[in-house]
């Protein structure tokens, strides 16, 4: 699969946020779904099948971290964009809080179908919406209707709702980092099409062919959402420390 010269980048071994296999069992980062959800594509990433549920085989998910995390850190060290996705109820506010961490745009919500394949409509939605918040503030509101404030305040919400969390992304960012490829299939297909590298938690009901760093584990559990999630921040700024040091 081809993307970005990025992942042909030499790779940095000196990973110091990698997750210790105790830390992820701790967080339930071992707990795949029923055998019956199982998709073939991570069959070699399960330990174990007890009670019918799965159980991810941890050291293989340390290696798949592993090589995510030195992608990230290069990421970092390049001061490149990473798009967060995520939307199910147990990931949407994590995935927030760790974008906004990083002044890294987000999409919280149901992705938009052409948000990288379309980014140059997209890009007008976010500038109409950039206009409007500048023009709250600086009182620019005033030369409309009243009427004409009300359905404007409507059609904003509408968009806030969907674009808020990429005001700010001028270009297609330079990765994405997804919770629950299966969840977000779209967005995993849309990247893959646009070439732009892929980052997931994915659990074993994924499908992760194609994914360009897959990490299979728990991705529905908050504790581990939150782990790897952690993990993926640390390194970026580790890597952003990195590239501040170089210039100085």
């Amino acid at each position: 699969m081809q993307t970005t010269n990025l992942k042909s980048q030499k790779k940095d071994n000196n990973i110091s946020n990698i997750v210790s296999i105790e830390k992820m069992f701790e967080a339930g980062a071992h707990y795949g779904y029923s055998k019956s959800r199982r998709h073939p594509s991570v069959s070699s990433y399960i330990y174990a099948t007890k009670n019918n549920g799965d159980i991810i085989d941890l050291e293989k998910t340390s290696v798949m971290l592993e090589k995510a995390l030195e992608f990230v850190k290069n990421l970092g060290e390049q001061n490149k964009t990473i798009l967060f996705v995520g939307s199910k109820p147990e990931a949407k506010d994590i995935i927030k809080n760790a974008a906004l961490s990083l002044n890294m745009p987000y999409i919280d919500v149901r992705w938009i179908g052409g948000t990288l394949s379309n980014f140059t409509e997209i890009k007008k939605r976010i500038a109409e919406l950039e206009k409007y918040n500048k023009e709250n503030v600086e009182g620019g509101l005033e030369k409309y209707t009243k009427k004409e404030r009300v359905v404007m305040a409507k059609k904003m919400e509408k968009l806030t709702k969907f674009y808020g969390g990429l005001i700010g992304l001028k270009k297609t960012p330079d990765a994405l980092f997804v919770i629950d490829s299966k969840a977000e299939h779209i967005a995993a297909t849309e990247a893959r099409k646009s070439n732009v590298p892929v980052i997931t938690l994915s659990n074993s009901d994924s499908n992760i062919k194609g994914i360009d760093y897959p990490i299979v584990a728990n991705d529905s559990g908050i504790p581990s959402i939150k782990l790897f999630t952690t993990s993926i921040i640390n390194t970026y700024n580790e890597g952003l420390k990195s590239l501040v040091v170089k210039e100085k």
